[in-house]
């Protein structure tokens, strides 16, 4: 995987929904910007604290000159949305990764897809719906919001090639047409693959609910989660080149220690959710607070996430 970061021109900027912007990323001189997958996301360094954060590419795998991002104003976030909602305008200049893909669309898994989007969910979920559409594939997207003037694409998805494949479910919009979660997704129907993004606890209603699905048809990505580290204890963290240990106490992450001694972990969420600052642990028994890693993943034991997972005793980092 390629470090080198891209300067893109935000082209367009507009007001998409209450709350909700969108940003159109061209490159500067008109050139194509390299390919991306139906889920990327890329990485954006906030102009004036150089913050690293994370969102996905809402527009078709198959538009070569843009990327297009939605960015819902958060109060309660870490700043990096009300940064970019603050301060980036149209013209601007931005630095940004290539795109990467943690939450692949498998488009020859399956015959039919279930798309389940909450809120600002729709992102990833959106360039999946166009690319279904382009194969041909059978799909449908649920997207549940709070009310229609908080949701994001509306007009796009009423006037889309696939319009017919859309429901909407908007919280004060009566019971009648609320979703059902357990109902759509309680068995699973043959020969179908499930998506769901959203906020931790629609994410969690739709993965208890596919509880009896084969864990392979079950793909989902995380935007935020409810952190509680109440639990937490300090342990020590050797660096195999050095063999330097380093003690991680319990109110600190392992990523936030390292960086204070000179160790740089690239890191973007810092709750666990998008895979940037994955390590390999060559020994050490992790205890995982992530919502990125597969459980296959975390049995086998060999990578940790950092920014928020922690260690039994001693743990050894390939560093």
């Amino acid at each position: 995987m390629t470090t080198e970061l891209l300067t893109v021109k935000v082209a367009k900027r507009a007001q998409e929904a209450a709350g909700i912007i969108t940003l159109e990323l061209v490159d500067p001189a008109g050139n194509d910007l390299p390919a991306f997958t139906a889920g990327s996301h890329i990485d954006v360094h906030l102009p004036k604290t150089g913050t690293l954060r994370q969102y996905s590419l809402w527009n078709s795998p198959s538009e070569t000159h843009r990327y297009c991002l939605g960015i819902l104003r958060d109060p309660d976030s870490r700043g990096g949305s009300l940064e970019i909602h603050d301060s980036v305008k149209e013209g601007d200049l931005l630095k940004i990764s290539q795109p990467r893909n943690h939450f692949h669309l498998q488009e020859g898994a399956a015959e039919q897809f279930i798309l389940l989007a909450g809120g600002i969910g729709i992102t990833p979920l959106l360039s999946m719906a166009q690319r279904l559409s382009d194969l041909g594939k059978a799909f449908e997207l649920h997207y549940c919001s709070r009310s229609e003037q908080r949701t994001a694409f509306v007009d796009q998805l009423k006037s889309s090639a696939f319009a017919a494949n859309v429901k909407f479910h908007f919280d004060d919009a009566g019971d009648e047409q609320l979703l059902d979660i357990p109902s759509l997704v309680g068995t699973q129907p043959e020969a179908t693959s499930l998506y769901v993004c959203g906020p931790q606890g629609f994410m969690d209603a739709v993965i208890d609910a596919a509880s009896n699905w084969n864990p392979t048809d079950v793909h989902r990505e995380y935007f935020s989660v409810n952190e509680d580290h109440e639990n937490d204890s300090s342990f020590k963290v050797i660096i195999n080149s050095t063999g330097q240990v380093i003690d991680i106490p319990e109110d600190s992450s392992i990523t936030e220690v390292l960086e204070e001694q000179g160790i740089d972990i690239p890191v973007s969420c810092e709750q666990g959710v998008c895979g940037t600052c994955m390590t390999t642990v060559i020994e050490g028994d992790i205890d995982h607070q992530d919502f990125f890693l597969t459980d296959p993943e975390k049995e086998a034991g060999d990578v940790i996430l950092p920014c928020c997972s922690r260690a039994k005793g001693t743990l050894v980092l390939d560093l």
